[in-house]
């Protein structure tokens, strides 16, 4: 990485954790350089106008004045996870630490309650070897994060249909399909139901009570992951 480069993602990874600090030897270790190279850049940033300033103490560093940063990112809490679950179909590539980095700036960008609802939404998204490739009717995807009992006609494997109230809980997703896990009224228990199954899908008004789920409603194989914004 040039000096031009490294003084740009200094920027951005203090502007990334601010108002918290970041040490030099922790800059040092991130960027690949020594100590005084960090420092040098660091006063070349100051000297420029750029608001990096100095905290003292065992856990001080420098920081960037958060005043003078650039406004939280307009995205919302569905952006995000949608940004965390096309991360996922780059592991394994060149472009997946980048990615990754780019999610974390992202996230600490969002206003600090659209980000809290985010990292909830990625803890109720559940991954088996990866993320599926394909996709789900919007009002399926929307079912999270509407918070709404859903009124839907379902066909089993065998494709007798059915009509159900459902109060959406989780996501699971597999490389070949996704499942939408509820309580499923009709049948007073937690049901998963592949989302190529689903029917006609109505939002009622009504806001379902809070449920927990347990790892062992979740009755599928080893290897669940859970989605993260980290």
């Amino acid at each position: 990485m040039n000096r031009t480069d490294r003084l740009y993602a200094l920027v951005e990874e203090l502007r990334a954790v601010a108002p918290r600090p970041r040490s030099a030897r922790w800059l040092a270790h991130r960027f690949e350089v020594s100590v005084r190279t960090v420092e040098r850049d660091i006063s070349a940033l100051q000297q420029s106008g750029t608001p990096v300033y100095a905290e003292t103490g065992r856990t001080g560093g420098y920081c960037l004045d958060r005043a003078h940063t650039l406004p939280p990112v307009n995205f919302t809490p569905d952006e995000a996870v949608a940004m965390a679950l096309a991360l996922r179909r780059l592991a394994g590539t060149p472009f997946h630490a980048p990615a990754a980095t780019a999610l974390r700036k992202l996230v600490a960008a969002m206003h600090a309650g659209d980000a809290a609802r985010a990292r909830t939404l990625a803890s109720r998204i559940h991954l088996v070897g990866g993320a599926p490739a394909v996709e789900m009717p919007r009002v399926v995807a929307d079912a999270l994060s509407t918070g709404r009992v859903l009124r839907i006609s379902y066909a089993n494997r065998s494709g007798t249909a059915s009509r159900r109230e459902i109060e959406p809980l989780a996501f699971v997703g597999s490389p070949t399909h996704w499942y939408l896990v509820a309580w499923c009224r009709l049948r007073e228990s937690v049901r998963a139901f592949r989302t190529d199954r689903i029917g006609t899908v109505g939002v009622t008004a009504e806001v379902p009570p809070p449920r927990e789920l347990a790892a062992g409603d979740l009755d599928i194989p080893e290897g669940l992951a859970q989605l993260s914004l980290a």
